[in-house]
Order: C-alpha cells, then structure tokens, then sequence
C-alpha cells in the first residue's frame, strides 16, 4: 500500500494481510486507528468482524494479561494448538483463526485509548457516534463484502447492543455476538440495586490509564510492531490527566438513573439486528444480567439466540467450543451460509454441577417453560427456609456490617436443579434511615462446606447474587415480572426508624444442580459477600479476586456512610408478612 500516513503501512505476514495503525476519520475531524488482517488476496471481498474499545490493539494478551493468559491455557490447552496466538489481544478474537476462514478482522481502538487520540470518556454517546462511522466505513471499504458483524467480551460486547439500538442503526450492521455484556451501566454494573459499585475504580487502574493514548514511550510495545501500544507521542501525566474522565467519580456524580445513565444504558426494545448473547452463570456482578435482558427484552421477531456458559470470563470465548459457536452464527447472517446454524435452538445451556462439571442441553425458550416457580419462606425464629409460610410473626435482628443472617432448606431429597431469575421478598426495619441489602443464594454439602465456581471474575463465587438499597425499594409495576422485580431508582425514600417496610430484590440469573442431601441457603447482610474457605494460588495474586465477588466490591464511604448504614436490621417474617425466595426449579424434560 501506498500511502502518505506516517504510521499506516501494509505488510504479509503469518498468512494474512495485515494493515497497522489504519487511520478512520471522524466527523469532527480525529481520527482513530485501527488494525485490519485480511486474505492476503487484496481483490477478495471479505465479512468483516469489527471490535471498538478501549483496551489497546497493540496489547499482547500474554503481556497485558498474564494470569489471565496462563490459566486460560491450562485449562483449555487446544488454544494453543489453534494458532500461533502471535495476535492474541484481550477481550477480542484472534485474526489467526478467521483469516483463514474467509474473514477481515478490524480492531478499532477507541477514542483516547491506544492510538487513537481523543479525550478518553468511557462508555460515551460520543463512543457510540463513532463507532457507528467505524462500522460504516468497513462496510464499504473495496475488501468488504458489506456485512459486519461485531464479536468480543465486556467492552468489546456491551457497545454492540447500544450500536444495535439506535434509532437508526448502520445499515452496513449485520450481526452481533455480545459475549458476557451488559446494557444497563446504572443496574448491572454501576449501582447494584441503587449501591455504588467500586468495580471501575480497580478496572480504570488496572486495565485503563496505562493504555491511554499518549503514554507513548513509557508504555508496553506490541510484539509484532515493536511500538508503543499507547501512540507515537509522549504526554505529561498532567497532560494525560486532562485528557480523561475520571470515570469512577463521574460515575458517583449520578446515584440516580438519569439522563447520564441513560445515555449510556442500550435500548433493547430497538434492536433488531440478528444476534446471539452468551452469557456466563457466574458473572453474577456486572454482565449476565444485560445478556439475559438482551434476550428476553428485544423485539420478538429479532432473530436471536442465547447461550450460558460458566468457567471465566475470558476462557469460553477463546477455546475450541466457543471459535465453534462463533464461527456457525456469522457464517450464517456474514456469509449467508445457512448450514451450521439453520438447526441450531434457541436456548443452549452448559447446566452446572458441583465439581465444575457442565453438561451441554438445548431448550426453545427462556426462561424454560416448564419452571416451577417454587417459594422458599423465611422463618426468622429458626433461620430456615420452608415451603409454607409460617403462621406466626417471627423476626431476627443482625449487625449490617456484620456477618449477617443465613436460612437454609432441609437437606434436599432429590437431585435438584435451579436455573433460571431469582427474587427475594423480605419485611425489614431499621435502626436508621435506610439499609443496604446484600442477598447471597448458596449451596452447602452434607458436611457444611460451602460450594463456589469459577466466576467470570473471581474463582470463588457463589451461587447467586442480589442487592437493594430499601431507600430504593419503589417498584415499576409496568416493567416487574413475578420472578423479577424493576426498580426505577429515580428518587430515595428514606425509612423511619423501627417501622417495617416490603423490599423485592432482584437476584441475577444462575444454575445449579444440587445434588440429593445438600442444602440451599440465602444469606441476608448489610456488606459484600466474602468466601470464608481456602483461597487458591489464583485467588490470592488476581486483582479481581476479592473473596467471592470479582472486584464487584461496595465500601465507598460517601455512598455508604457508617452513620446511615452500618445500624442493625431487623428481618422479619410469617403472620401475614410472607418473606421469600423464588427459585426456578425445574423438572427434567418430559417429567409430570
């Protein structure tokens, strides 16, 4: 390739036609780069899979992630059998593995990160403005067939669903594959039930700053260029400083969903690009919710599919299973090769078992029709769950810093398998003007050990999580379900002392199989949930490894000040105040 750019060049390598650093301009002028590998076959028209994000296209995947990397391909060693896993790159699929295929790939880095220069504003409308151009401009580039899809995890997923829900989408969009993400910033990942979520303060530090556009030479290089992976030009810190938003503390600006909220949260109603949303049973802190919703939520006549996984965040995506999945779905609706998808159900479940064990099944709908929705009552007296409710008023008072209070089932009779949206209804009161409600679905042995899984971000998560600030506590009746309570969390309704107030809590999407004579528990408490048992050597050095919750942490002070939340609660439960649990439990296929 010819070309004036002082960074752009084209070269062969590793079978493919790589192009670094190629410039896409703006509308107001900036422009962003990205990398394109493609045929080397310049003349071949090409579907294109496209990313747009804010972690580096320069990043290796073993450099920038380690731990990540390394567990990964432990786990999973045909990754490594896959390719030469030279371009592997965080969060975003590797070129080597659809190149081959017939496909182009272009990573597109966002605006401030890497080397696209900008004022870097994380999860912006302006974000979304420009990625809608990047999509136009590789639908219509001389390799390009016309259709683009878009694949990645995180970042690189919860941009495809706002795209998707404009009012007027790119044409040039043909398919999306959001692989574990949100689409609601306020509820799936910024204020859990109405309560601060720290988790952007750990990933702006860990995954962020040091890949904005400007670090230059005090930046990692990429392998393959042996340049920089955050742009040609060093910054002052100051400089650089100016250049971003602070996105944890613009994000504790906005307590309430508001228009900021809004314009970050995807409108699912209007998606009707086909897609196919991968969720992991384990993300409990941040995605499966909006991959759920992204399924239940869009328009009927979408042609759409879901899929559940467990294991990280990261693995699934990577490994023979998921480059499958992937492959099927966008030589469908990119290639128009009906073959390997025109039989697939709408529903695949990897359904979990203690051990880590996943056993592949395929259903036609979600949630699956033949739930039994089954409550669980609160007995406070006895800490126990029933399947009646109790006729008498009992109630149980704990420390809402403390560790709370925990009602389990009698030991199960039969194997039995929960999987599906869960909610809580309880009757509190409180020493103080509100409370926080952090509500933990869990399942212990015969010998009380508690059973956790790999999270999508913490090897010890439990079984299932839900959160509600009581101040929070209204309802939308027009968008609640029986299994899913809506809080709109447009105002705080302050508790008075002592009085008794209903709370619903949404509890995120899970599986579990529990096997005959294990116990099902939920746990009640006023802080984050913390695993108590022996931590792994993965554990102990991830950033993300807090004891159960993946960095999902809830401890900042001026959201949760001790005089306000740290009082007692009160729960209370039977004699007309039916406080419980819903669980989907579900029968095997064809059982009466």
């Amino acid at each position: 390739m010819t070309t004036l750019d002082p960074h752009c060049r084209t070269e062969i390598r590793d079978h493919m036609r790589i192009t670094w650093h190629q410039p896409i301009t703006m509308d107001n002028g900036i422009t962003l780069r990205a990398d394109v590998f493609q045929p080397i076959d310049a003349t071949a028209k090409c579907p294109v899979i496209l990313n747009y994000g804010i972690y580096g296209k320069g990043v290796a995947y073993q450099e920038g992630y380690p731990l990540q990397w390394e567990k990964m391909v432990a786990d999973h060693p045909e990754i490594l059998k896959m390719s030469s896993n030279k371009y592997q790159n965080w969060e975003t699929t590797d070129p080597e593995c659809w190149v081959p295929h017939g496909y182009a790939i272009v990573r597109i880095d966002s605006r401030g990160a890497g080397w696209s220069p900008g004022f870097m504003d994380p999860a912006s409308p302006r974000e979304i403005n420009d990625l809608y151009q990047c999509i136009e401009w590789a639908g219509t580039q001389s390799w390009s067939n016309g259709r683009v899809g878009m694949l990645g995890i995180s970042y690189y997923a919860s941009n495809q669903w706002r795209v998707a829900g404009l009012d007027k989408p790119p044409p040039h969009l043909a398919a999306i594959l959001p692989w574990e993400g949100q689409n609601d910033r306020y509820r799936d990942s910024g204020y859990h039930g109405g309560i601060l979520c720290e988790f952007q303060k750990r990933w702006a530090k860990h995954q962020v700053v040091h890949v904005q556009y400007g670090r230059g030479a005090h930046a990692a290089k990429n392998p393959n260029t042996v340049e920089s992976i955050a742009g040609p030009v060093t910054l002052s810190e100051e400089e650089l400083v100016r250049n971003r938003v602070d996105a944890f503390e613009e994000l504790k600006k906005h307590p309430f969903f508001d228009d900021w909220h809004q314009s970050r949260t995807a409108d699912l109603s209007k998606v009707r690009t086909p897609l196919l949303t991968c969720a992991n049973w384990g993300g409990q802190g941040i995605h499966p919710r909006g991959n759920f919703n992204g399924f239940t939520e869009t328009p009927a006549d979408t042609p759409k599919w879901l899929e559940v996984h467990g294991d990280s965040h990261w693995s699934v995506f990577s490994n023979a299973y998921g480059l499958d999945l992937q492959k099927r779905f966008f030589d469908c609706y990119l290639k128009g090769d009906k073959t390997g998808w025109e039989k697939q159900p709408r529903v695949q479940l990897n359904v979990r078992h203690p051990g880590e064990k996943f056993v592949l099944r395929q259903e036609n709908e979600w949630p699956l029709a033949r739930t039994q929705w089954t409550k669980f009552y609160l007995d406070a007296a006895k800490q126990t769950l029933n399947t009646k409710p109790g006729a008498h008023e009992t109630h149980v008072t704990y420390d809402a810093m403390g560790k709370g209070v925990t009602f389990t089932t009698p030991p199960m009779d039969k194997d039995t398998e929960i999987t599906g949206p869960m909610m809580a209804k309880l009757f509190l009161s409180s020493s103080t003007r509100d409370a926080d409600l952090f509500v933990i679905v869990r399942v212990f042995d015969p010998q009380g050990k508690e059973l956790t899984f790999m999270g999508s971000t913490d090897p010890n998560t439990p079984i299932a999580n839900g959160w509600l600030r009581a101040s929070h506590r209204a309802l939308d009746p027009a968008k609640s379900k029986p299994y899913r309570p809506y809080h709109p969390h447009d105002k705080a309704e302050p508790l008075t002392p002592g009085e008794v107030y209903e709370c619903q809590i949404e509890i995120v999407t899970s599986c579990i199989v529990v096997p005959k004579g294990w116990r099902v528990a939920l746990t009640v408490k006023g802080c984050d949930y913390e695993y108590e048992g022996e931590l792994a050597e993965f554990a102990k050095k991830f950033h993300y490894g807090t004891r159960g919750t993946g960095g999902m942490t809830h401890n900042d002070a001026d959201s949760r000040p001790a005089d306000v939340f740290g009082g007692s609660v009160t729960l209370h439960a039977g004699g007309g105040r039916e406080a419980y649990l819903l669980l989907p439990i579900i029968p095997a296929k064809g059982a009466v």
